[in-house]
């Protein structure tokens, strides 16, 4: 019998014992090729030496060092590396060891940011329905993920949630993908007038929003409008690329794409690759020097900020991307991708939307294409299209509630960028078959 408390007490899990490229192996032997990347997080795949490597070389060096006594040297490498390639006037960057800290850290830090400020009034957060940021209380409470903060609701702290820019489900027909993105921004700005001004503190929003909604990414102009928002109020702009950054839709920092920088960024899952535990909150010069002046005491804190391993391991990632050109590879994958996908599945009548950037793409079912309308909960879709897909060898990322936190469908497809086009066919047609036996039943 195990002891291990599982994420689901009755599931039936088999044992991985070891990686090969995009692959997991379990113990029978059997090849799943991880087209999730587990959750957007082993985007050099299962066997990189080099980063392997590097973590037994720290290992060996320093295993770990108190940043209440101490700084390191892979730490200060890693920060180098991230403000050198960092959008806007990003210039701090504070490590943790995953999502979920790296956005508590951000919302603590524009609280003290306002109260060292002389503003300490700002204490509102908005952020958008159906978004993920953590499970964390301070990250759940900003996530709009109703199923995951259903039952915890009496804990979570008071934040101001407006609509996502999810233009297939929320788009008025005759409106065009502009006016929708700019009507969609227009929340934020009625939002922060209705609970005053001065009174809120941030703003916080995925680019590309992953697990709840299904790598859907802005209208064009949605996010430079939320910025001049954000500016005219005197808000901060977070900016939470846990899953979408670190090249996961083809830039280093997913929102070049959109042509804003943040006032707070938080990076984790592909910054480690899945071979260390590391996330990062990064923060502008402004906000820095500000508590800096101040207090010069960030009053937050976790025994592994800036792990010796871990920033060492995120180190021998990033350089993996530039050496190889990943980055560059999961942008001209893209279009590759997204063609693959349009022509496995662009005409199921139970495809909805195909959507999505670089090497971060969504699916999401509907029961009848034409209206729009998701299948019934009951029908437990999503949770069946990934056993389907699992018996099938393919790792994918499937989650119900898409629309609302309880009706829709989506699968999340987020491979390795080391993927082959080949690789990629068979993964496809792997879940093609997944989601015709599921329909079928």
């Amino acid at each position: 019998m195990s002891h291990v408390f599982p994420r689901h007490c009755h599931a039936d899990l088999p044992t991985a014992v070891s990686g090969d490229g995009c692959y997991l192996i379990d113990r029978s032997g059997k090849r799943y090729f991880d087209g999730s990347g587990g959750a957007a997080v082993s985007c050099l795949g299962h066997s990189n030496l080099r980063v392997a490597q590097a973590i037994k070389d720290q290992v060996d060096r320093l295993a770990f060092a108190h940043t209440g006594f101490f700084t390191s040297d892979p730490a200060e490498a890693l920060a180098d590396v991230l403000i050198e390639k960092a959008p806007g006037a990003l210039d701090r960057v504070y490590f943790v060891s995953g999502g979920s800290e790296a956005i508590e850290a951000a919302i603590k830090l524009a609280r003290q940011y306002f109260t060292e400020k002389g503003e300490p009034q700002r204490r509102h957060l908005i952020a958008r329905r159906q978004s993920y940021h953590g499970n964390t209380l301070g990250a759940l409470s900003v996530g709009g993920n109703a199923w995951r903060r259903q039952q915890f609701a009496p804990l979570l702290i008071e934040v101001s949630h407006i609509a996502p820019c999810y233009e297939y489900a929320e788009r008025e027909d005759g409106e065009s993908l502009y006016d929708y993105g700019q009507r969609a921004a227009q929340e934020l700005e009625d939002e922060i007038l209705r609970l005053g001004p001065d009174t809120v503190m941030a703003f916080l929003a995925e680019p590309v929003v992953g697990a709840t909604l299904g790598a859907v990414p802005a209208t064009e102009g949605y996010f430079r409008r939320v910025r001049e928002i954000c500016d005219r109020y005197g808000v901060l702009l977070i900016l939470d690329e846990v899953m979408c950054g670190m090249g996961r839709t083809g830039h280093l920092f997913a929102c070049e794409a959109d042509g804003v920088a943040p006032d707070i960024l938080c990076i984790a899952k592909g910054l480690g690759a899945g071979y260390q535990p590391i996330g990062a909150m990064l923060c502008t010069a402004a906000i820095y020097d500000t508590i800096a002046a101040g207090t010069g005491f960030f009053q937050h804190g976790h025994t592994y900020l800036g792990h010796p391993v871990a920033t060492a391991a995120g180190l021998a990632v990033l350089r993996e991307f530039e050496t190889h050109g990943l980055v560059d590879r999961a942008q001209a994958l893209g279009p590759a991708v997204e063609a693959k996908l349009r022509a496995r599945f662009g005409q199921h009548p139970h495809v909805g939307d195909i959507r999505g950037r670089g090497l971060f793409w969504g699916l999401e079912f509907v029961a009848d294409r034409e209206t729009k309308a998701p299948f019934d909960p009951a029908r437990g879709l999503a949770g069946k299209l990934k056993k389907a897909a699992f018996a099938e060898g393919l790792i994918c990322y499937p989650m119900p509630g898409t629309r609302d936190g309880k009706h829709g469908d989506h699968v999340l497809l987020a491979p390795p960028f080391i993927a082959r086009e080949e690789e990629l066919d068979a993964a496809f047609d792997a879940l093609g078959r997944a989601v015709e036996r599921v329909l079928a039943a």
